[in-house]
């Protein structure tokens, strides 16, 4: 296939400046993510739809963002980086217009897709772009302010969703993007040089773009919807399932048969042995932050009454501590064996989220702080040298490339992960109510106890209802139990798998020298 190679002379930007530019954007694409997760049930009600309706605007979003995120790399070189840049902030920015001033649910998804194109590929832009732009010695610095931008502004996105909605409107959250996506684009045009010596692909992989998009449409709509319909007990979810399988094993196949300079990602990079297992740990990462993100605001909300800025705020002293490890944390990786760091941080996950499965009806606002602290403290200690760990040895053609592709693997990860965990607490929360619902019987005195104890509260004269009313109220509390039990399990769980990953970050490479 015929290249053209084109260089460019840069000049010399100041590196603070080369990332405020990319990061700016790129935090605020993080922002709206988890924010809007908060206020779904605020727009249901605005568009005068279902939650399960308005969950499309999520939904939309993620399609959108994970096709766009593998092909990041391939982007970059066909537009330069400079117009790449400005042409996906601009995309954002119309997207957040677009939902700001939504007056139907479906322009509301179709602004969120857009959302979701434009912000794709700014995670792992801003990644590769650091890595490059930063000498090694400071590469703990340069991580230290890509997960400011990622993991922080995602943490507080439901503290600020919330405050939001409480107080305001759900529109705010987009209409704050629009100065900032202007602002960024007139920084993206002064400060931002295309790379050098890039590759400007000649054909485009129509073939391996079509199986990706099948892929991740499909999948995201049965991982979605799944639990709503049944999973496989509806034939349309077992056809989209086939479809999305089938889509993946011959997106696999035929990109790693296509020739590496026409294909639209380079799957051959996971023959890196830094980049498979950083990969692998970095998405573990995402998977336990993420189950801890949805699933504690939605019991503090659903079982405990919060409200959606108390929900939110629930999650402000992970922000706290994970802010304070990113003015240690730079130091640390340039002093400290990064694989030890990792096994640590991977080890503070655990007691965090174990904590967490201590759950109860009865705890405090304060009882969540421990827990939140130490999973930022965790957060950070495994996400900024894996995320240096993960591209250290590949080659600068490929940084783009790669970012994207750990990004899309964080993405898929994220997505099949909040789902399961939403399955898993539903699914279970049935187990345990069948084994609880034994005790609820005519024959267990203590039961007979309770019911005739809250049915003579409801009696007001004579009433023959009273014993009705107590028997239901018994049967919602066994209700809260089992749910309870099941967001308990949910934890357990994945407490274990962050045990289990302690000892995999040494088997990670340290790259040496510049």
């Amino acid at each position: 296939m015929a290249v053209n190679s084109v260089t460019v002379k840069q000049k010399e930007t100041p590196l603070w400046l080369i990332a405020f530019t990319i990061l700016l954007p790129t935090s605020f694409a993080m922002l709206a993510t988890s924010a809007t997760n908060v206020a779904i049930p605020h727009i249901a009600g605005f568009f005068g739809s279902t939650l399960d309706e308005a969950n499309w605007v999520i939904t939309s979003y993620m399609i959108a963002n994970a096709i766009l995120i593998p092909l990041t790399g391939w982007l970059e070189n066909l537009l330069g980086r400079n117009k790449f840049l400005k042409l996906f902030i601009a995309l954002f920015t119309f997207g957040s217009i677009i939902c700001a001033f939504a007056h139907s649910l479906n322009m509301m998804v179709l602004g969120r897709l857009i959302q979701g194109i434009g912000g794709g590929p700014m995670m792992p832009i801003s990644q590769a772009i650091l890595i490059a732009a930063f000498p090694f010695e400071k590469r703990g610095q340069a991580m230290a302010l890509f997960a400011f931008a990622v993991m922080v502004f995602s943490i507080m996105g439901p503290t600020f969703g919330g405050y939001i909605v409480d107080n305001l409107s759900w529109q705010w959250i987009y209409l704050v993007n629009i100065p900032v996506g202007i602002f960024s684009i007139i920084l993206v045009h002064c400060n931002v040089k295309d790379q050098e010596n890039r590759v400007i692909p000649k054909k485009v992989d129509i073939i391996g773009l079509v199986s990706l998009t099948i892929w991740l449409l499909t999948m995201q709509v049965v991982l979605d919807k799944g639990q709503q319909y049944d999973w496989f007990g509806t034939p349309w979810i077992c056809i989209l399932t086939a479809i999305s399988v089938f889509s993946f094993i011959f997106f696999i196949v035929w990109e790693l048969e296509c020739d590496s300079e026409m294909a639209v990602v380079n799957l051959r990079v996971f023959k890196d042995k830094n980049f498979f297992i950083g990969t692998v740990l970095g998405s573990s990462v995402n998977m336990i932050i993420y189950v801890t993100i949805v699933l504690l605001p939605q019991f503090l909300q659903r079982m405990m009454g919060y409200t959606a800025t108390l929900g939110g705020m629930s999650l402000a002293p992970r922000v706290l501590s994970c802010i304070v490890m990113l003015v240690l944390i730079g130091p640390m990786v340039e002093k400290i064996d990064n694989r030890i760091l990792v096994s640590t941080g991977f080890l503070f996950l655990a007691i965090s989220t174990i904590m967490y499965a201590n759950l109860n009806l009865s705890i405090s606002f304060g009882y969540v702080v421990l827990p939140n602290i130490l999973m930022g403290i965790g957060v950070i200690m495994t996400f900024i040298p894996i995320s240096g760990l993960v591209l250290a040895t590949l080659p600068k053609s490929e940084l783009s490339n790669g970012a994207g592709l750990h990004s899309l693997a964080k993405c898929v990860t994220t997505a099949f992960v909040v789902s399961l965990s939403s399955t898993l607490v539903a699914r279970l929360s049935q187990v345990h109510q069948t084994y609880l619902v034994e005790n609820v019987s005519p024959f267990n005195p203590i039961f007979q106890q309770r019911v005739s104890a809250m049915a003579h509260k409801f009696m007001s004269g004579y009433s023959v209802f009273a014993n009705h009313k107590a028997q239901a109220m018994m049967y919602l509390s066994l209700q809260e139990q089992s749910r309870l039990m099941a967001y308990v399990d949910v934890f357990e769980i994945f407490a274990l798998i962050a045990f289990f990953l302690i000892p995999w970050a040494f088997f990670l490479k340290i790259k040496k020298g510049k």
